[in-house]
């Protein structure tokens, strides 16, 4: 295993522990001081920081992309085909999971969601974020009505 394997995995490590917080014991005090600060995403920021920090040749390769002769995707392609920009975009999505669960939770308590759309839209909120957004987004609406 390199560094990149090894950093692919703990920014997903990292998360866990928040994620299974919210999805299990959404109501519980614990569960809210384990979330009150900036740790349940800070993992995969430093990772990303630390990836850059030994490739910064990719993050050049990104603000360059757009002069790349092929085209932008092509060169965005290119960059994001290598260990470290996988690895870097990883670290990048799920740490914008984990916040965007966060707030699904948050406002779930806030309005006081049905237990079991609440643990749908927390699921989903990091195995893809999308659904689980519009879940949420969806049951809320409903909610109001």
């Amino acid at each position: 295993m390199d560094l990149y394997d090894i950093t692919f995995i703990l920014s997903t490590l990292w998360i866990g522990p928040f994620w299974f917080a919210m999805l299990i014991n959404p109501e519980k005090e614990k569960t809210k001081n384990l979330l009150k600060g900036p740790w349940f995403f800070l993992g995969p920021i430093l990772i990303w920081f630390i990836l850059i920090g030994f490739d910064p040749q990719g993050l050049i390769d990104f603000a360059t992309s757009t002069s790349n002769p092929d085209g932008f995707i092509e060169g965005l392609a290119a960059g994001l085909g290598t260990k470290a920009g996988l690895t870097a975009t990883w670290a990048h999505m799920v740490a914008g999971d984990i916040f965007v669960t966060r707030w699904i939770w948050l406002k779930s308590l806030e309005i006081n969601a049905n237990k079991w759309v609440m643990r749908l839209s927390i699921f989903f909120g990091i195995m893809l974020m999308p659904v689980g957004l519009a879940i949420h987004l969806f049951f809320s609406y409903l909610n109001k009505k």
